[in-house]
């Protein structure tokens, strides 16, 4: 897998403009921000047509846009401003036939729908900021789902049987023999080594789950 660096687009624009003003400029419609928008995104579009021409299969569009209760722009600023430079990126990828894989952190209830408009094959979200049910409601069957192991409460907290609870549980409830489902952890400092270990050994022991 190739893609564009982590915070390609919206994040790239807090860093320029900082969060809280191009909050404002969104809001207050500032009239130069559509060309700073182009400016970063044909930038990453000329990234995304050399890897496209250099045969890329799995092309990455990665970028935070959740908090831990909602998302970081409303929806509405989202669909005007991010989403039709993200439908622009996307497009030359797709056009190769590459699968696309989208990641970001945060909650995504708000967002999801316009997320798979742009033709997203591969979501990479957190498990428990998002909620295992409603990932199985709005987006099982529907996108390949890449789920981000817990690392803020059970993983790094709690003992080695509620870890492997927990991704039991996410197997059982995500999991179907048609596939559509990988798990992936991030550890981090601070997490037990014991409760490190027993992430992989219920990987191990369930990702059989469904053969």
């Amino acid at each position: 897998m190739r893609g564009l660096r982590h915070g390609h687009t919206f994040l790239q624009l807090c860093d320029i403009r900082g969060y809280e003003n191009l909050l404002f400029d969104m809001e207050d419609e500032e009239e130069r921000l559509p060309e700073l928008i182009d400016l970063v995104e044909q930038f990453n579009l000329e990234l995304v047509k050399r890897y496209c021409a250099l045969g890329v299969d799995v092309m990455g569009y990665a970028e935070d846009l959740g908090m831990q209760n909602g998302p970081m722009l409303s929806p509405r600023q989202f669909r005007r401003y991010i989403l039709p430079s993200y439908r622009r990126l996307i497009a030359p990828a797709r056009e190769t036939g590459a699968v696309i894989h989208m990641h970001s952190d945060g909650m995504l209830h708000q967002l999801a729908e316009d997320i798979l408009s742009v033709g997203v094959d591969v979501l990479n979200l957190q498990d428990l900021v998002n909620g295992i049910d409603w990932i199985r409601e709005h987006l099982a069957g529907r996108c390949c789902i890449e789920l981000d192991v817990d690392r803020q409460k059970i993983t790094p907290y709690g003992t080695p049987a509620d870890i492997d609870r927990l991704i039991r549980q996410e197997i059982e409830t995500l999991g179907s023999k048609e596939g559509g489902l990988c798990l992936i952890y991030g550890l981090y400092p601070g997490t037990p080594i014991e409760n490190a270990g027993a992430v992989m050994d219920a990987m191990e022991r369930y990702m059989g789950y469904f053969a």
